[in-house]
């Protein structure tokens, strides 16, 4: 949730259950960050920041999360960069546990530049973007991708980030015209890797969360029920 998911806002909802919380999507180097401008003056929120100033603010925002008593979690960073070397530097953050590649992103200014969801379009390229982060990385890596895309075979964008060694798969299970995740491309994806999987999209309360770990997710991330900055039940429940 470019715009929204600062450090305040991912340490309000500590006490939900998280055992991980997200920063981002920031934009990581001159073009996107100028790519979020564009974005801000259509009236969508972005995160606006500098790109010599970003390094110093997401260790303020991780170390503003990592600073809370009774949480040990892991802090990740969703990032947007044309190329890997802004998210490795990036992962040189001590604070910072995991980055993620951003590759989920559908606005048009963000992927005009090859980037968001755009890298879905080459998985060969998306797997070279993905190795160098990985081996570069001082951090875990994860990648965010989005399901449903036109003309993209999930489980071949899966299997080069599996290729390039990530850590994290990150699925945006959307079903377009349905209030309800594709639990079915998430028992696909998890069927055919051994990579940790996410399963995000339409988890609004214990039911759909259990409904995306029984499809085969590993893990579950919330976004929109989060927005308020409070969620309506606890996901240690689960």
């Amino acid at each position: 949730m470019a715009g929204i998911t600062d450090g305040d806002f991912c340490r309000g909802l500590l006490n939900y259950g998280f055992d991980m919380v997200t920063l981002g999507g920031y934009n990581a180097d001159k073009t996107t960050i100028n790519a979020g401008r564009e974005i801000l003056a259509r009236g969508r929120p972005e995160f606006d920041i500098e790109e010599e100033e970003l390094v110093n603010y997401l260790e303020d925002q991780a170390l503003l999360i990592k600073d809370h008593d009774s949480w040990d979690g892991l802090v990740s960073v969703n990032l947007r960069s044309i190329t890997p070397e802004p998210i490795v530097e990036i992962s040189k953050i001590k604070s910072v546990d995991v980055v993620e590649i951003n590759a989920h992103c559908r606005q048009k200014e963000i992927t005009d530049l090859g980037c968001g969801q755009a890298l879905l379009q080459d998985h060969s390229y998306l797997e070279n973007f993905t190795k160098e982060v990985v081996q570069k990385a001082k951090s875990q890596v994860s990648v965010k991708i989005r399901a449903n895309v036109a003309g993209v075979d999930e489980l071949t964008i899966v299997k080069a980030i599996e290729h390039a060694a990530a850590d994290y798969v990150h699925v945006d299970a959307m079903k377009p015209g349905f209030n309800h995740a594709a639990y079915d491309i998430i028992k696909s994806i998890s069927q055919e890797t051994s990579l940790f999987l996410i399963g995000n999209n339409s988890i609004r309360n214990l039911e759909s969360a259990r409904e995306m770990l029984a499809a085969g997710a590993d893990g579950i991330s919330i976004a929109r029920a989060a927005m308020s900055g409070r969620l309506s039940f606890d996901l240690s429940q689960i």
